[in-house]
């Protein structure tokens, strides 16, 4: 069995809370050493995250009820936002350093719209 499959295999949908969610954002921010100023969870329409500069991090609520791997994807994604502005060589490094294939995690949560 491939790594990829096995990952899949080992993720788990199960629907969290905005509590749990938030805890878990706040452990990635712990591993990744960056601080977020705040985290809000709420129906988002056009987007599945966001950050700003102040670190202020919102989350569509419809994470809620991913699969744990393509929700991190979400947090890790946003979280290094914080350390590294855009999505260059070093943000897909340290993409790469922590979620291992994030692209197949990506291209996931593109079939999943918005």
């Amino acid at each position: 069995m491939s790594t990829a499959v096995a990952k899949r295999k080992q993720s788990k949908r199960t629907s969290l809370s905005k509590e749990e969610f938030k805890s878990r954002v706040r452990e990635w921010a712990l591993k990744l050493d960056v601080s977020a100023q705040s985290i809000t969870v709420r129906p988002m329409s056009n987007k599945w995250a966001s950050c700003s500069t102040a670190g202020k991090l919102n989350f569509n609520s419809e994470l809620l009820s991913f699969d744990s791997d393509v929700a991190d994807y979400v947090i890790v994604h946003e979280l290094l936002h914080l350390f590294v502005p855009n999505h260059g060589k070093l943000w897909k490094s340290l993409m790469r350093a922590h979620l291992g294939d994030y692209e197949s995690l990506d291209n996931r949560l593109r079939k999943k719209g918005l």
